[in-house]
């Protein structure tokens, strides 16, 4: 029996757990912002073309908030078909019913409609990004999302004396919606882009864009806390500044080790915080990007574009004839820069920004990245072997029910899915081995996800192969959640040997992490925000494909660790989704599919 003694104690620390609790939502602030989405020309590469977009810009509107606090945006859809918003890194604790992905956690909010999220910012600080999340709208509809330190806190470096905004975008001269719908009823491979951009702009180096190339006026001596988002639809990308140094010091909304580099690599959906110090002789340098393509060497087919921004000094001096092109990016295939830069980054680690790894695994799982292919009749469709491209997770494509599975879940609705996504792929043979034979590329389209347990620790290690031949960087995100990396490398995962150099003592923390080409990452997190969580590759044409599933994590045991309940109003399912893998009936099925 407890003491009176231990009674008090308890009482006592319960008492100011609540006042801490109650004193940090007194500080917490709340924040309202309204999101049109409406179609407008836009003219790039010589082209004009109409394309849904937020608030007129393209990128659009930056969010800005403090650690802990709250937005409501409500998003008013004037275009032409359903939309959904994910708001990409914020773990919205309890609140899945905010999170965004189609089919997923809510169903599409249909044009001449409006739905209100509530984005609940957490532990984050740094910066985030949000985005479509419904078939390639994202390609045009994303902005960045800023998370400032809360009051009476800083930022663990000095105070830099201004910030720059950097977007990282995906440009199609065609309408990529519809390139993307036809490719997927034909089994086609999905589009390249034309260009890639930033902040909107190809830059210098594409065809009528010179005069449009974003521009920044910089004052010498100053440092500038860039914060850059890598919101392209399917591409690793280089970046680098003409002379200038970058030191790393956040990523994915988390502080790491301050890191001096000449370049980055960054992948879609991840986000970048770097400190650049204006120290060089006043003139105008580029910022550059460049594809880093990871796939193998007979894949020339990429996006090859330079894309740049200038950063001009101001004062008085005679302006160059052309600005400087920093020498230090790195080719497009040069895997070798990308592993020793990613090899540098770590978790700040201090005692303001603890790392917490979870060390009590319940739940270990071993999960198979693959590139596969759908069967067709007579090898009737248009992509490999007459047949369907696809991709899958433990070789399971991942099919989106009719209904989304949050929904399904929260009212006890069978049916719409299974409980029984595996821990381990159904064989295990040697997942990097070229030529592989033809059953392994052949894989089950279900709705299956992974159950876990209120606080279960996990662990999972995401293997990449070599099946059909067509092994490359798979970007894996989790919503919801931001992970520890405890480690990674090349070839097939060894489960005596590779755990003994995971990093315990300072492991990258992010909500986006890669699984190298032919290799394998493995990460860890603990299970302690209930609800529905997607977790997908961050390549769009794989996404497409079915390289997905989703993570329930059962409530708690009181109130407090449980789903909250649903808001007034969601958008309703007006009719069974047309997944993208799923046989096509003709004309009414490709129409059905963009209606939808």
């Amino acid at each position: 029996m407890e003491s009176g003694g231990a009674r008090a104690a308890s009482a006592l620390v319960s008492l100011l757990v609540t006042a801490a609790f109650l004193l940090s939502a007194a500080h917490a602030k709340v924040h309202y912002y309204d999101f049109v989405l409406r179609e407008k020309n836009y003219t790039r590469l010589c082209s004009t073309k109409s394309m849904l977009v937020v608030n007129d810009s393209f990128p659009g509107p930056v969010i800005r908030v403090q650690k802990g606090d709250t937005a409501f945006v409500n998003v008013h859809n004037q275009g032409d078909y359903g939309v959904t918003i994910h708001w990409h890194g914020v773990k919205q604790p309890r609140n899945p019913w905010s999170d965004g992905p189609e089919y997923i956690t809510q169903c599409p909010i249909e044009p001449g409609t409006n739905f209100t999220y509530e984005v609940i910012f957490s532990k984050e600080e740094g910066t985030l990004w949000w985005h479509a999340h419904s078939d390639w709208t994202r390609s045009s509809v994303h902005g960045a999302i800023v998370v400032y330190p809360g009051d009476g806190t800083s930022y663990p470096y000095p105070t830099p004396d201004d910030e720059e905004v950097i977007v990282l975008g995906s440009w199609y001269i065609a309408d990529v919606n519809q390139e993307v719908a036809e490719d997927l009823v034909t089994g086609a491979d999905t589009p390249r882009s034309n260009s890639y951009v930033i902040n909107g702009q190809p830059g210098d180096f594409a065809n009528c864009s010179r005069n449009s190339t974003y521009r920044r006026v910089v004052d010498y001596g100053k440092t500038y806390l860039v914060r850059i988002v890598n919101a392209d639809m399917n591409a690793d990308l280089f970046l680098a500044i003409a002379e200038h140094n970058m030191t790393v010091v956040g990523m994915d909304g988390n502080y790491v080790k301050p890191v001096m580099v000449d370049f980055i690599v960054i992948s879609p959906g991840q986000t970048m915080d770097v400190l650049v110090t204006m120290n060089q002789a006043p003139g105008h340098y580029y910022v550059a990007i460049r594809q880093y393509d990871s796939a193998r060497p007979d894949v020339t087919d990429y996006d090859k574009t330079n894309a740049t921004a200038i950063f001009m000094y101001s004062g008085n001096y005679t302006a160059p004839a052309s600005p400087v092109f920093p020498h230090s990016l790195p080719a497009n295939e040069d895997f070798i820069a990308a592993d020793i830069f990613l090899a540098k980054l770590r978790s700040l680690a201090s005692a303001e920004h603890p790392v917490d790894v979870p060390m009590n695994i319940t739940t270990k799982m071993y999960i198979t990245v693959e590139m596969n292919q759908i069967l067709c009749p007579n090898a009737s469709c248009e992509g490999i072997n007459g047949n369907r491209l696809a991709s899958s997770l433990n070789n399971i494509s991942f099919l989106n029910p009719s209904t989304d599975v949050l929904l399904a879940y929260y009212r006890n609705l069978s049916g719409y899915y299974t409980p029984d996504f595996p821990n381990w792929p159904p064989t295990m043979f040697n997942f990097t081995q070229s030529d592989l034979p033809f059953n392994t590329t052949i894989p089950i389209q279900a709705t299956k996800v992974k159950m876990l347990e209120y606080n279960e620790e996990v662990e999972m290690t995401f293997q990449g192969t070599e099946v059909l031949n067509a092994s490359e960087n798979h970007p894996m995100h989790l919503h919801g959640y931001s992970f520890y990396v405890m480690g990674s490398g090349y070839g097939n995962f060894d489960n005596e040997t590779d755990p003994l150099t995971y990093n315990y003592v300072d492991p990258l923390e992010v909500n986006t992490i890669v699984v190298p080409k032919n290799g394998w990452v493995t990460i860890r997190f603990k299970a302690s925000n209930p609800g529905v969580w997607f977790w997908h590759c961050h390549l769009d044409r794989h996404l497409s494909w079915g390289m997905s599933t989703v993570m329930i994590v059962k409530n708690g045991g009181t109130l407090e660790t449980s789903v909250r309940s649903p808001p007034p109003y969601l958008p309703p399912c007006q009719a069974s989704f047309a997944t993208y893998l799923e046989p096509f009936d003709g004309q009414t099925d490709r129409l059905r599919l963009f209606s939808n």
